[in-house]
């Protein structure tokens, strides 16, 4: 059975540091047997299937022998990125003249739920939700400059 997974990476083709091109990255998940490889715009996100289960490291270690540069992805199973996608609070994502709204997917073995608790947020400013495999941000879109979010999704 063959199992479909996105990788989000981090950090690359952002502000001109670690430059990949896209059709190299599909090329190098293909040599390293990956099927059915495709990415989305210059993002980093890569979706494959494989018929062996696959671990981050793998893939990390795959991206960072071959474009030299200390990779971090999130891997997903198609399943749980579905889940992500069940998981949005009601109205996330509505009003975005007064809000604006981000998904910060989590990496394992850190777990949303317990994540959600330590976040600073700025009362009237920032809402964070939990679900099983990312943390959902709104800020006020007016007191933005205010809002303690931008840092947490930085680290």
């Amino acid at each position: 059975m063959t199992t479909r997974y996105v990788a989000l990476l981090r950090g690359i083709n952002v502000g001109g540091n670690n430059i990949i091109p896209m059709a190299e990255l599909r090329a190098s998940f293909s040599k390293a047997g990956f099927s059915e490889v495709v990415t989305y715009i210059a993002s980093g996100n890569v979706v494959f299937s494989s018929a062996k289960a696959v671990k981050p490291e793998r893939v990390e270690r795959l991206l960072s022998d071959r474009f030299e540069y200390e990779a971090k992805i999130v891997l997903l199973e198609a399943a749980q990125y579905a889940e992500v996608m069940d998981d949005v609070p009601r109205g996330f994502g509505a009003d975005s003249s007064k809000y604006r709204f981000d998904v910060l997917f989590v990496r394992p073995p850190a777990k949303a739920k317990q994540l959600v608790n330590e976040i600073f947020r700025r009362e009237g400013v920032d809402e964070v939700w939990a679900g099983r495999h990312a943390l959902y941000f709104r800020r006020l879109e007016a007191q933005r400059t205010r809002s303690l979010l931008p840092k947490v999704m930085q680290q």
